[in-house]
């Protein structure tokens, strides 16, 4: 592969203009969203590489994104957030971009501190990937670049959001479990800890609405603390025949949970999670849950944050992506007489 493939090189590939894949390389106005996807995957297929440093100095930009995750959602069994960032960084240097990742640490956050990718000046925008507490979503506010919000929402900030469809997955998700004969289905899930586990009890609360099903506040279990720190998942005296769980991490600790109470799934309960990460495989039996699309996830907030950049006043508002169940061995049909 070549290492000196230029803009020409592109444009005569594709027949266009030299001016038609500069203006798509660069997101300008003047090309259609498909044409610029079109050259971006062609120039990167082709090794084509931006000079940022140069491009930098020219136009006054660094040519950076800063990925800033909050400390609690990178510890050493979370590897969801990760995978995120690795899939944000790949569309990035489709548009020339680099992504800095930035820990909050859970200090700065209290602290309302800005981060230092911000204070110094080395980004040209910012998405904050995780839920961030109330009272730093103030000091995002105030960050005078652009920013998104990426995996939560708040609804009083007025700031972009891209999230998994979190509602109608958990309620998609509780309507399969219903349809296997289930009717008493308990959550699993702080739900003031996030807009996700939110939205996700809410989806599963609609489900049993629409099926005549009684909620029950005993079967609302809590599986963090205000923190976001696991805590043991509490087991009602009366068991349901199954649980949805927030996320897939939380159904791999209620399986340790059940296991060590004697019971087993899917014989005696069944358990399904959401996100389709590597705590799915872990369980026995793997676990049926609602697979998030990572890769179309970054792929729109790549482009929302490049739109915001190029043209300041531009919003998206929040936007939502379709996940999908994933079916495997964790969801026994029952029989209701």
């Amino acid at each position: 592969m070549r290492s000196n493939i230029t803009m020409k090189d592109i444009a005569d590939k594709l027949g266009v203009s030299s001016v038609t894949v500069s203006k798509a390389l660069n997101n300008k106005e003047g090309v259609s969203e498909s044409l610029k996807q079109k050259i971006r995957t062609v120039a990167s297929e082709m090794g084509y590489r931006f000079n940022s440093a140069a491009k930098s100095i020219k136009d006054g930009y660094s040519y950076n994104i800063g990925v800033m995750i909050p400390q609690r959602f990178t510890g050493i069994n979370d590897s969801f957030y990760l995978r995120v960032y690795q899939q944000i960084a790949i569309h990035l240097d489709r548009y020339g971009y680099f992504g800095i990742l930035n820990i909050l640490s859970s200090e700065d956050e209290e602290q309302l501190n800005f981060p230092r990718v911000y204070s110094e000046n080395k980004v040209d925008g910012i998405i904050i990937l995780g839920q961030i507490g109330k009272p730093y979503i103030e000091t995002v506010q105030n960050m005078a670049l652009p920013k998104l919000f990426l995996d939560f929402y708040d609804e009083h900030a007025n700031i972009d959001s891209i999230v998994t469809d979190n509602f109608y997955g958990a309620y998609e998700i509780t309507n399969y479990l219903i349809q296997m004969g289930h009717r008493e289905i308990a959550y699993v899930g702080n739900i003031y800890s996030t807009s996700s586990i939110q939205d996700r009890f809410l989806g599963y609360y609609k489900s049993l609405l629409e099926h005549g099903l009684t909620f029950e506040e005993r079967l609302l279990l809590k599986d963090r603390d205000e923190k976001g720190v696991y805590v043991d998942i509490e087991l009602p005296d009366k068991m349901p025949t199954a649980f949805v769980c927030n996320c897939d991490q939380v159904a791999y600790n209620l399986f340790e949970r059940l296991t060590a109470q004697g019971y087993k799934v899917p014989n005696d309960c069944s358990v399904v999670g959401f996100d389709n990460d590597i705590y799915a495989t872990l369980t026995n039996p793997p676990l049926t849950t609602v697979e998030v699309d990572i890769a179309q996830m970054a792929r729109t907030a790549v482009k929302a944050i490049m739109e915001q950049i190029s043209s300041p006043n531009r919003r998206s508002g929040r936007v939502l992506v379709q996940g999908k169940i994933i079916y495997r061995g964790s969801v026994k049909r029952i029989e209701n007489n």
